[in-house]
C-alpha cells in the first residue's frame, strides 16, 4: 500500500464533498458566506472527515450518501473552533494554515459571526443526511432514519458543553489558576479527543456497528486524539512556521500548561507512542480490518505538521 498516494486521493475527495456542501456567496448577507468558505477552504489534513469516512469503511457502511452531509459537517465544526481560537481573546494568532487568519482578514465581529455561521451550518448539512434515505422497505428506512438521529445527537453532544466547547472553557480557565495533568488532560480530551470521537462513532454508527463496537471506537478515537494534541505541543516546540502552517512557540507565548512544560521533550514523545500504542491495540480487537485506517493512526504518532 503508498500510503501517502491513497491519502492524497481521499484529501482530494473530501475537499471535492466539502465544497459540494458549502454555501452559495450571494444577497445581501455574501460577505457571511464569504469568511465562511474562506475559513474552510484554507485547506489542513481533514483529519475528522478522513477518520469518520474510514470508520464507516471499517464497518463496511453501504450508502456513502449518508456518511458524506457528515464529513462535510465535522469538518465545518473543527473550523468554526479554530477561526474562535484563533480571536484576540482567545490565542491571538494571525495565521493559520499557512495564510492570514478570518479576524484579520475580515475583522473580528465578521470571524465571530463566521464561526457561529459554521457552526450553525454544520447542522443544516448534517440533516441532509435524511434526503439520501432511499430503501426497499419501511423497516430499513426505520432504521436508517435512528442512525442518522443518532449521529446527530452524537455531533452535538461532542461539540457542546460536555465536548469541544467545555475543554475550551477549562484551556482558558488556566489562565487564574495552575493544575496538574489530570486537569491537562480532560482538556485535551474534551477540546481536541471529542470532535475525533464524534468522527469515529458517527461512522460507525451509519455503517451499522453494535454498541459493544462504537464503545471500542470511542476508547480509540479518544485516544488518538490524546495522542494528537500532545504530538501538538511537542510541534509547537519543534517545528517552524513553514511547516506547520502556523505560528511556533505559541504556547509558550501565551503561557498555557502544556505537556511540554510538565514534563521534558522525550517523555512527552514517549507519552505519544504509549497512548498510540493503546488505541491500536483496542482496534486489533475488533473483527474488521481497513488497512489504511490503521496506518493512518500510526502516521499521527510520526507527524511533522
Amino acid at each position: 500500500m503508498n500510503f501517502d498516494n491513497i491519502r492524497k486521493n481521499r484529501v482530494n475527495k473530501i475537499e471535492d464533498i466539502i465544497k459540494a456542501y458549502l454555501p452559495k456567496e450571494e444577497g445581501y448577507q455574501k460577505i457571511i458566506m464569504e469568511a465562511m468558505n474562506y475559513s474552510i477552504l484554507a485547506g489542513g489534513k481533514r483529519l475528522r472527515p478522513m477518520l469518520m469516512e474510514e470508520t464507516f469503511r471499517l464497518f463496511k457502511g453501504r450508502d456513502r450518501a449518508l456518511v458524506e452531509p457528515f464529513m462535510a459537517a465535522i469538518e465545518m465544526i473543527h473550523t468554526y473552533s479554530l477561526v474562535h481560537d484563533d480571536l484576540p481573546a482567545m490565542d491571538n494568532d494571525s495565521y493559520r494554515r499557512g495564510r492570514k487568519t478570518t479576524h484579520v482578514v475580515y475583522g473580528e465581529a465578521m470571524a465571530i459571526l463566521a464561526g457561529d455561521g459554521l457552526l450553525n451550518y454544520a447542522f443544516e448539512t448534517a440533516t441532509k443526511a435524511f434526503q439520501a434515505i432511499k430503501t426497499q422497505t419501511d423497516s430499513e428506512e426505520v432504521i436508517l432514519y435512528k442512525r442518522v438521529a443518532k449521529a446527530i445527537e452524537v455531533l452535538g453532544a461532542k461539540a457542546g458543553i460536555y465536548g469541544m466547547i467545555g475543554g475550551q472553557v477549562v484551556d482558558i480557565q488556566e489562565h487564574k489558576e495552575r493544575f496538574d495533568r489530570d486537569r491537562l488532560d480532560f482538556i485535551y480530551h474534551l477540546k481536541t479527543a471529542a470532535l475525533i470521537e464524534a468522527s469515529m462513532i458517527i461512522g460507525a454508527i451509519l455503517a451499522g456497528a453494535n454498541e459493544d463496537e462504537i464503545g471500542i471506537i470511542e476508547n480509540i478515537a479518544s485516544d488518538i486524539g490524546l495522542a494528537f494534541q500532545i504530538k501538538d505541543d511537542i510541534l509547537d516546540v519543534t517545528s517552524t512556521p513553514e511547516i506547520l502552517g502556523k505560528p511556533v512557540h505559541s504556547d509558550e507565548k501565551n503561557e498555557k500548561m502544556t505537556y511540554v512544560s510538565i514534563m521534558d521533550l522525550e517523555k512527552a514523545n514517549i507519552e505519544v507512542e504509549t497512548i498510540s500504542k493503546r488505541a491500536l491495540s483496542a482496534y486489533d480487537t475488533l473483527n474488521y480490518d481497513n488497512a489504511y485506517l490503521r496506518e493512518l493512526i500510526c502516521k499521527l504518532i510520526t507527524r511533522e505538521s
